[in-house]
């Protein structure tokens, strides 16, 4: 299975009308959380519709996966805790979206919302709890925030990564697990767009403007890596405990260029 991973778009229209033009050639596309932009001129609710038509113009083509991140809490429990109760709309024949557990072939993926408070916090151990009794040969997660004092969630100056993912990981060992996030982290001194915790690779591909988001390639049956930016690219050979290069030449795996519209 080849996946083709994105976070961070922010409501960045014409990055959404590239996933449209070129995520068909993949077999899974990931979206990674915050679709949307809170400091957007543009009101949350006129940009969830139109990021909604955008995911319906996806699955349609290839099957989808999409989580919540900070920017995309839209509503508030009694509490006070936000969460982002329109992401679930996502759903629909080839979508999954926050909360689910799935199987695609003999791997498994589970797709973790966005948590702003005890509720969403504990329902997440649960329903990894459960997931973890039927996952696949592989287990993939799909968590906006990467895990705490790793790399992937290094920004330059400090950490903003998920303390309790960080707990989860060291419990189920997950074989790969799609973030975003710490926009800074691919390109910052001494963070990554891939690292390595215990036996599970996260991948986080950054944030950059323009017409193409930063992104991440994954072959599942190779288990080889590509990270593309307009200020470098990197290799992981994932299966083999090989460590993220620098992309020097086109890897032999991956026939036609992600960059191409």
């Amino acid at each position: 299975m080849r996946i083709l991973a994105v976070a961070d778009l922010h409501y960045n229209l014409p990055q959404f009308d590239w996933l449209v033009s070129t995520a068909n050639r993949y077999d899974l596309l990931i979206i990674a959380g915050d679709l949307l932009d809170g400091s957007s001129l543009v009101t949350t609710s006129a940009q969830m519709v139109v990021v909604l038509k955008y995911l319906e113009r996806l699955r349609a083509t290839v099957p989808l996966v999409v989580c919540s991140g900070n920017h995309d809490l839209n509503h508030v429990y009694s509490t006070g805790e936000r969460y982002a109760r329109w992401v679930p709309y996502a759903r629909g024949n080839g979508a999954h979206a926050d909360n689910e557990s799935f199987a695609i072939g003999e791997d498994s993926i589970t797709i973790c919302p966005w948590w702003d408070g005890d509720i969403a916090k504990h329902a997440i151990g649960r329903q990894l709890a459960e997931a973890a009794a039927t996952r696949g040969r592989n287990w993939f997660w799909v968590y906006h925030a990467p895990p705490a004092e790793t790399p992937v969630s290094w920004s330059g100056s400090r950490s903003y990564g998920d303390v309790e993912l960080a707990g989860w990981i060291a419990q189920y060992q997950p074989q790969l697990v799609f973030s975003g996030h710490v926009h800074e982290a691919p390109f910052a001194r001494g963070g990554s767009w891939a690292s390595r915790l215990g036996d599970t690779w996260i991948f986080n591909p950054g944030r950059q403007v323009g017409e193409v988001p930063t992104h991440i390639v994954v072959d599942t049956k190779l288990r080889q890596a590509a990270w593309f930016s307009f200020e470098g690219a990197g290799t992981l050979d994932w299966g083999s405990g090989g460590v993220p290069e620098e992309m020097l030449e086109w890897p032999a795996w991956l026939p036609r260029a992600p960059l191409a519209a």
